[in-house]
This record gives structure tokens, sequence and C-alpha cells, in this order.
């Protein structure tokens, strides 16, 4: 006899596997939905786009000038958080309305 997830029958009461595994990602825990992760990631696709192409030019100088711009995004995202943009940040915190 298989015990595959497939073969299993439900009983009477019990939860779909598909409801259950829903329900446990229901909880928001910040996955990078607040303006610094934001911004740290669009600066850091920014400069992967400009030494991508910088590459396929082979320009050293626009690769690195990329590299430096994506170390930017990262600073940038950094700053962001401590200064309360990130998750649960003193910035982001709602109102009562």
């Amino acid at each position: 006899m298989s015990t595959n997830a497939t073969d299993q029958h439900l009983g009477a009461g019990q939860e779909n596997a598909g409801e259950s595994h829903a329900s446990i990602h229901d909880e928001t825990i910040g996955h990078g939905n607040t303006p610094a992760a934001w911004a740290c990631v669009l600066i850091m696709i920014i400069g992967a786009a400009v030494s991508s192409v910088a590459y396929c030019m082979a320009s050293y100088v626009g690769f690195f000038a990329g590299i430096a711009v994506m170390l930017v995004g990262l600073l940038v995202g950094f700053i962001m958080r401590k200064a309360g943009y990130g998750v649960n940040g003193s910035k982001l915190k709602k109102s009562s309305h």
C-alpha cells in the first residue's frame, strides 16, 4: 500500500492539504513589501541591467559601474531600513483609522 499524498483519502471534516498549506502562508511576515526593500531592489535591478549591457559590449568601465550601482542600491536599502522604512519600521506604523 502506498503512502503518497495522492493515494490518501480525507475523512469527514478534514481539510484539503492545499487549504492547510495556504493557511500557513496567510501571515504577513514582511517578505520585502517595504519602501526600503523596493528601493534597494529597483536600484540593484538598474545596476544589473547596466552591468549586463556593458558586459555584452565588452566594456569593463560600464560593467564595474553597474556593479557599483548595485552596491549603492544595497547601501540605500540598509540606510532606509535604519531610518524606519523597513519591516516593522517606525515610519510604517499603521494609523488608527
